[in-house]
């Protein structure tokens, strides 16, 4: 008599199943809105955005982008003081598209205390299909605080965190709960760890495949992966695996190998979100192409113009002479003209004004003229000086340009 599934932790009904997907990694910087929509395009099952930190979360007012239709959660930036000028501008803590991502967003939080998490959690709940802790962040800025990574050894305070959430955010609305853990070295320690954690009611974990110490250029370390799968899947909790995995292809094999039921792509995915597209549909798509629908996304959600710069850098090979070019331009107008992208042109003006960046676009403007301008000045003079050579030699003007000057045949390309 074959043994019964193991059972599976109920998924709510505005939540989404972790199992057999391949999703895009929280990334700060790399995981913004237009890289998500991207990766959702070539085919990301799920996106989890960048890790968002619940004080900057807390105090902040959602409103919708009458321009694109995004979500935006900004505040009045404090600046070290408790009492912020009424003339500083809000700055935009989170962004999300309610349509575009819905059913398929998650959420990642940075947090060392239960209560502010709830709180956190609460504001974008109603947005996202998940709320996802952070606790395998390697860097300063969040374990000097206890988060990331350093809640792996306070076991007991984020399990508290979990738990709240599940029963104060989760519940209420219908929304599934999950964290985001890396290995302990001692893989003894990673199991009781995992034990703890599926007993919080969560949904799924994602083990990153390195310890703390680790950083990305080392290789990840699978040898506790089908523990960790194992412990999860008694508990009903889906196992996502994430360190190293290239593309779908990849994620699929490893996903069958080591017995997880799912997996999540960072590094690959900051260079070319195409490769969530298989092989046989197409595989990873040129970089040009990337640029151009990252750019039409981009200036469609009204992204600043920093971020965008950063993942432009990133898709562009750096031996490529538009590298060094986005590298200078301080403006979407400016690297619309510098990768080619004339039917940008218009659009790019108008969210640059919209972003405060009016007066470099103008720049642009103003040197693309004088550049253009130039170039044709330069031609009457080559023209000019052919002309002059031609009626001291008694050249005749060709026979198909017989009825156009020198200089006119020049400037006309004949």
């Amino acid at each position: 008599m074959s043994s019964a599934p193991p059972a599976q932790v109920p998924i709510p009904k505005r939540g989404v199943d972790y199992r057999n997907k391949v999703v895009l990694a929280p990334m700060v910087r790399s995981g913004e809105l237009p890289t998500r929509l991207l990766a959702l395009k070539y085919g990301a099952d799920l996106v989890w955005g960048p890790e968002t930190i619940d004080q900057a979360l807390i105090g902040t007012t959602r409103r919708i982008n009458p321009h694109n239709g995004s979500a935006e959660f900004s505040r009045l930036p404090s600046n070290g003081s408790r009492k912020p000028t009424s003339e500083q501008k809000e700055s935009i803590i989170y962004r999300l598209h309610p349509e575009r991502e819905r059913g398929r967003l998650i959420f990642q939080m940075g947090t060392s205390n239960p209560a502010r998490a709830v709180q956190a959690a609460k504001l974008v709940a109603a947005d996202v299909a998940g709320i996802d802790v952070n606790a395998g962040c390697p860097k300063p800025f969040s374990t000097l605080g206890g988060m990331g990574a350093a809640l792996l050894e306070t076991p007991d305070k984020l399990c508290a965190i979990l738990s709240a959430l599940v029963e104060q955010v989760g519940t209420p609305y219908e929304i599934g709960i999950s964290v985001k853990i890396r290995i302990l070295k001692e893989a003894e320690r990673t199991e009781r760890l995992v034990r703890q954690l599926c007993a919080t009611g969560i949904i799924g974990l994602t083990v990153h495949c390195r310890t703390t110490p680790m950083r990305p250029r080392e290789r990840a370390i699978r040898d506790q992966l089908r523990m960790i799968a194992g412990v999860c899947r008694e508990s009903g909790v889906a196992c996502i695996m994430n360190g190293d995995v290239e593309s779908r292809e990849h994620a699929l094999a490893l996903m069958t190998e080591f017995g997880v039921d799912g997996a999540m792509l960072a590094t690959s995915a900051e260079s070319n979100p195409s490769c969530f597209r298989l092989s046989k549909d197409g595989g990873l798509a040129p970089w040009r192409q990337l640029v151009d629908e990252y750019l039409h996304i981009a200036l469609g959600v009204d992204n600043k113009w920093a971020n965008a710069k950063f993942m432009l850098i990133n898709f562009i090979p750096g031996k490529d002479p538009v590298h060094i070019q986005i590298h200078k331009s301080k403006c979407y107008t400016t690297a619309c003209r510098y990768l080619g992208l004339a039917d940008l042109h218009e659009r790019a003006l108008e969210v640059d004004e919209r972003l405060g960046l009016g007066e470099h676009a103008l720049a642009d403007v103003r040197d693309a003229e004088l550049s253009a301008a130039g170039i044709a000045r330069d031609l009457e003079d080559v023209a000019s000086r052919f002309d002059s050579l031609s009626v001291r030699q008694g050249n005749d003007i060709p026979a198909d340009s017989s009825h156009l000057s020198a200089s006119q045949g020049i400037l006309m390309g004949a």
